[in-house]
């Protein structure tokens, strides 16, 4: 499937934005009409696909890191300064973010070319017989998947949104407000799709990359989880729907019990080009070099994300923060430091063996004096970094690659690879069902599956040496053992998974989310600014308004292509 995708989105010039741009006519070199064969229409949908990772530095959305992670407390922007892609730093920042900033309208902007993708082919496959087109089903299935992830990404980027399906008349997209559906019915549209696709894909598929049964299950699973915590129109969380949870938890159970996902041995696999699409992805977006096309298809989401050094270049964006490296300290027992981990400021002292640490540390971050993507040889530097004196020396590591991998690629200036990325691993399926067992109180079956994501941390320690073979920091990492080293309370256990969470997937792009989901983001964030303030000078203006900066603004752009159709989220 890699090998198709680039070829395949030549077949067709789709539409780009809701409204201004998925009203223009398609500039083609062949007719709508002779798109309309089994063929051709296989053709669109990997077109469909192609669009999942269709993203670019200025507007990624392969990977939210630029939309969850820089606006969670987990990392800086980074690059050269505030002023370096300057809208990333609103972001951060909040309190300079605005209505008119054109990597929001990016966003929107590609993310809705999905959309149109995903719908022109299903108008097209709606209209075909079971008996010319056998796949007819399979593959209406797999394009609602597709349409409930975008859809799931504007949702959690700008709440209310217009939703538009292949039924949707190309003449009356003027007519559709981003206010037609309610906040909750938004999310019932974007969980029917799912449903769907769960109801009719195979178990399995040919083509890696296709989605499958347990993916659209998984994801369905966390749409109802994010629907569970119900908001109001201030953004406020005002009820959990427990009857919501105990779908999760059958959904994920679906998961779990399938055979076909379990944890890799090592965290590192997950990030490793050689281990991709194993039994830990349970959906990924695919990338691929050398499959006939002039550049292949990398992932530019993450060509900012690169060390300042020869064998890459550029341009040091996604630092992590002072308050995650500091997050990853652990106590004599091994257990996670939940109140005071952040009165040691690691970063500042740079001893990584003057306490204990988590092994997904050194999997997450490149700090100074450690292996950089576990090559002995190859020590990451300060230097490395592209501002030092605004950000500090550290860098993401997740996303990245080796520079002698055969996924990497320079397209100067920038850099990327040919590695997938991982949208949901089976991990998150663990933590989801951990999550609502413990909303559930349930926090007793919570237990064991907290402890198999801290086990495999445990265990993850093998490519995390220097050359002589000594550790590269001081791991030591324990499961929760009630009676022994911890009371396994409700409110014990839900601080449990939220931190572990954290753990887990730093820096993966989807931690502010979560915090919105759980309703505390603006008491979460506006502690990390009051801290973090005085260890970097680039957040003094920082703060996070309450009842507003749960979401982006509703692009300036459209609304005034919508005629003022669309109307403006809460607090802007």
């Amino acid at each position: 499937m890699k090998t198709k995708i680039l070829l395949a989105a030549l077949i067709c010039v789709l539409f780009a934005s809701c409204k201004k741009y998925l009203d223009e006519t398609p500039q083609g070199l062949i007719s709508s009409d002779e798109l309309n064969t089994p063929a051709n229409v296989d053709k669109m949908i990997i077109a469909a696909y192609s669009a999942l990772g269709n993203d670019y530095w200025a507007a990624p959305y392969s990977d939210m890191w630029a939309y969850g992670s820089i606006r969670s407390g987990d990392a800086y922007k980074g690059g050269d300064g505030t002023g370096d892609v300057s809208d990333f730093h609103a972001y951060e920042t909040f309190s300079l973010n605005r209505v008119d900033l054109g990597a929001s309208d990016q966003t929107w902007y590609r993310i809705y070319i999905g959309v149109n993708r995903v719908n022109d082919a299903l108008a097209r496959i709606d209209k075909m017989s079971t008996t010319d087109y056998p796949d007819k089903v399979a593959r209406q299935a797999e394009m609602r998947f597709l349409r409930a992830h975008f859809y799931f990404l504007l949702k959690i980027l700008y709440k209310r949104v217009p939703y538009i399906d292949e039924n949707t008349p190309k003449a009356g997209y003027d007519t559709v407000s981003n206010r037609t559906y309610t906040s909750d019915q938004l999310w019932t549209k974007i969980a029917t799709d799912f449903k769907f696709a769960a109801d009719n894909l195979p178990a399995t598929q040919t083509d890696k990359g296709r989605a499958n049964k347990y993916a659209a299950s998984a994801y369905l699973a966390k749409t109802l989880l994010y629907q569970a915590y119900v908001q109001d129109d201030n953004n406020n969380v005002t009820s959990i729907d427990k009857d919501k949870l105990g779908q999760v938890n059958t959904l994920c159970d679906d998961v779990i019990n399938s055979g076909q996902y379990g944890l890799q041995a090592d965290f590192a696999n997950n990030f490793l080009t050689q281990f991709e699409n194993s039994n830990e992805s349970v959906f990924a977006i695919q990338y691929s070099l050398n499959d006939g096309t002039p550049e292949g298809r990398v992932d530019n989401g993450h060509s900012l994300n690169y060390p300042m050094v020869s064998q890459y270049g550029c341009c040091g964006f996604h630092v992590p923060s002072h308050n995650l490296i500091n997050a990853f300290q652990t106590d004599a027992n091994g257990l996670p430091l939940f109140s005071t981990f952040n009165n040691t400021d690691v970063e500042q002292t740079g001893n990584y063996f003057a306490g204990n640490f988590d092994p997904r540390l050194d999997h997450t971050a490149a700090i100074p004096g450690h292996p950089y993507k576990y090559k002995t040889d190859f020590i990451y530097q300060s230097s490395w970094s592209r501002a030092p004196q605004v950000y500090g020396p550290l860098l993401s590591m997740k996303e990245t690659v080796a520079y002698d991998d055969a996924s990497f690629k320079k397209f100067p200036p920038f850099m990327s690879s040919a590695k997938n990325w991982a949208i949901i691993r089976y991990s998150d399926v663990l933590l989801m069902k951990a999550e609502v067992l413990i909303e559930m109180d349930r926090e007793g079956e919570a237990l064991s599956l907290i402890n198999q994501v801290r086990t495999r941390a445990g265990n993850s320690t093998k490519l995390l040496v220097q050359k002589d073979g000594s550790p590269t920091s001081n791991y030591k990492i324990s499961t929760y053992q009630p009676g022994v080293n911890c009371v396994w309370t409700n409110d014990y256990a839900r601080q449990a998974m939220r931190y572990e969470r954290r753990m887990e997937f730093a820096m993966e792009g989807y931690r502010f989310f979560d915090l919105v989901r759980w309703g505390i983001a603006a008491e979460y964030l506006n502690n990390y600014f009051s801290a973090e303030k005085s260890r970097v000078g680039h957040l003094q203006d920082a703060l996070f308004k309450k009842n507003r900066d749960e979401y982006l603004p509703i692009p300036l752009n459209q609304i005034n292509f919508s005629k003022g159709l669309y109307k403006q989220n809460t607090g802007w």
